[in-house]
């Protein structure tokens, strides 16, 4: 088996049409993809098996006006049917050195802190974990 990692703009939104299990959470909105791809600083990483997607890995550029710009790391997710090939560690690989090359000097993610499996995946990254707060409020 041969995994590419590829990184999707506007044009590539057909290529979300085959996506395996897990890889989402939530079932693929055409439109919502179509506006996450066409939006400038949005980014995202696939992992395609053939023409199915097995892995994404989504970003989007935090921009500030006192400090560098940041990445901000907002999903990835891999099929069950793919994990623990090195899959997520090549598309978070691939979505940082696509950050670097657009000006972002860090990145950052945060996850639950009893997500063990994604706790040691990102150590294992090199990431440096911090205890926080996480607020969510409903629109």
């Amino acid at each position: 088996m041969t995994i590419v990692c590829k990184r999707l703009g506007p044009e590539d939104a057909a290529i979300l049409g085959n996506v395996a299990e897990d890889v989402f959470d939530e079932p693929i909105h055409p439109q919502r993809v179509a506006a996450y791809l066409a939006e400038p600083g949005h980014l995202m990483v696939v992992a395609l098996d053939g023409d199915l997607v097995v892995g994404q890995c989504a970003g989007v550029v935090h921009r500030h006006p006192d400090k560098p710009d940041e990445l901000y790391v907002d999903e990835v997710g891999t099929a069950t049917s793919h994990l623990r090939q090195g899959i997520g560690r090549a598309m978070m690989a691939e979505l940082f050195a696509w950050g670097r090359e657009i000006g972002c000097v860090d990145a950052w993610l945060g996850t639950e802190l009893d997500n063990a499996a994604a706790n040691d995946f990102y150590r294992a990254l090199g990431g440096d974990d911090d205890k926080i707060m996480y607020y969510e409020f409903k629109l």
